[in-house]
Parts: C-alpha cells; structure tokens; sequence
C-alpha cells in the first residue's frame, strides 16, 4: 500500500521539495492505431488508466492487461513498455516523488471506482495540480488518499527470464490464437519444450501450457470488451467450444464471459 503525504501546511512550514509545487502532472492521449512503446522510464510515480480501449504494461517481471475497470501504478524508475490496443483514450497520471512518504516497491493493479475514474478525468482536463493551490491542494490529497486504499486486482502473468523463454513468451502474446503444437514452437526459439518448462515453472509458477492459456483469455477479455460475440471470441482464442471457453475463463478469472461483459458495458 502506498504511504502519502497529503497533508496541506502553511508557506512558513513548507519544505523545499526537489520536484517544487506541482504534485501531479496529467498525459491525455488518444491512438486511433495499435501503438508499443519504447522501453523507458520515469522519474515521477505514474498511474496508467484506459478511459476506452485496453493496454498491456509490460515490465521485467511480468505482463499486466489493464481494461478499462483496471490502472497500473508503476513506481518512478521502473523500466517499461506500454502496449495500446486501439482505438484507445489513455489518461496517465503522474505523481511527484516528494509527495509519498515512501517509494513503492512493486507495481500494483488496481481496481477503478467510479469516484477514482471520475476523479482522474477531472484532474487530466485541469493538467497539473500545484499545492501551492488550496483546490488543487485538496485534489492532489484526494486523489493520492483513493490510490493508497485502491483494492489491487492483478491481471498479470510473471514472465520468465531466459531469452530463450522469453522470445517463447513474446511468440504467444503476439499471436494468442495460434494452435502450433508447444514442441515446435519450442524448436522455433532455439530450445527443446523440457528446458523451455523449467523456466517458466521456476520463473512464472506456471507450465507452458498454462502460460500459454492465461494469455489467451487476457486477449478474450479485450474482445469481449470491444463487444464480439462470444461464441466468435472462444474460436479466435484457440477454444474449439464456447463451454469449453467460458469454463477456462470462469475458473480462471473468476467472472464468465458474459458477466465480463456486463462489468465492461
């Protein structure tokens, strides 16, 4: 959880911050084409939030799908890529430094209520906020107070560190509905499936198999979202049968198909 200092003082107890006034700064942006990234990194904190289309965070560690009921808070320094998958509308947030108390140690997932949602969109169409503002002060301490109690609700998978697993990894996320048997996709990145499955087991807590059917149903939820059928969503993600497809998506998400729909309507 992360520790804010949200406190608004007088100018005479002000401390001399190395970021100055302005707490929060905003990126609104809009893509009408798919976009990847650069791999980069900050030097302030930054929440990334999809108002419409989806994103994908990828970092060292691991992939995080973020929908548009989902942000990720990505802490000052931490290299990373940003996947858009348009038509898209990204509101990013970022956060100075001096206004936490503590660096956060992780990247989270984090759920969006209404009230975060409503919130962040105010603060993007007003730019930055500067406590030296008494509204903008109250705004800035508002919205740090919801990210610190925001319920972390991760869609993520771990990603494996040998290359050879990760140009495996990188292969399935490009092309979830590819039905090309494991051994030969093994072969196509230098490795034999073996060694290929004690990475990922030791790295991601999860066999090939099961890597690879995780990306498959985070690549299902951006379908349903963008409002394709269901039965046309389990076929383009490499289910032979909609029971089949809404079962794997139960039992790993925790929602059905058509209740992810409702939550994204």
């Amino acid at each position: 959880m992360l520790t804010l200092d949200c406190q608004v003082v007088s100018k005479k107890r002000q401390p001399r911050l190395p970021d100055g006034p302005v707490w929060v700064r905003t990126f609104p942006v809009t893509f009408l084409h798919d976009q990847t990234s650069e791999r980069h990194r900050h030097d302030w904190h930054q929440l990334t939030y999809a108002v419409r289309g989806h994103l994908e965070v990828v970092t060292d560690d691991a992939r995080r799908i973020v929908p548009a009921d989902r942000a990720v808070w990505v802490p000052a320094g931490v290299e990373h890529v940003e996947v858009m998958r348009a038509p898209v509308s990204m509101r990013s947030i970022y956060v100075a430094p001096a206004a936490l108390r503590k660096k956060p140690g992780s990247c989270r997932t984090i759920a969006v209520t209404p009230l975060l949602r409503e919130l962040v969109l105010h603060v993007s169409r007003i730019g930055a906020l500067d406590r030296r503002d008494g509204e903008q002060a109250r705004l800035a301490a508002v919205l740090l107070d919801l990210l610190a109690i925001a319920e972390d609700v991760p869609l993520e998978l771990r990603s494996p560190r040998d290359p050879r697993a990760r140009r495996f990894a990188d292969r399935v996320a490009a092309d979830p509905g590819d039905d090309t048997p494991l051994p030969e996709l093994a072969r196509a990145v230098g490795s034999s499936l073996r060694t290929l499955e004690r990475c990922f087991l030791a790295d991601t807590g999860l066999t090939i198999g099961a890597w690879r059917r995780r990306v498959r149903l985070f690549h299902a939820v951006r379908l349903l979202d963008a409002g394709r059928p269901v039965t046309e969503v389990a076929l383009d993600v490499g289910y032979a049968t909609t029971s089949a497809f809404s079962a794997a998506f139960t039992r790993e998400l925790g929602r059905s198909p058509t209740g992810r729909r409702r939550v994204a309507a």
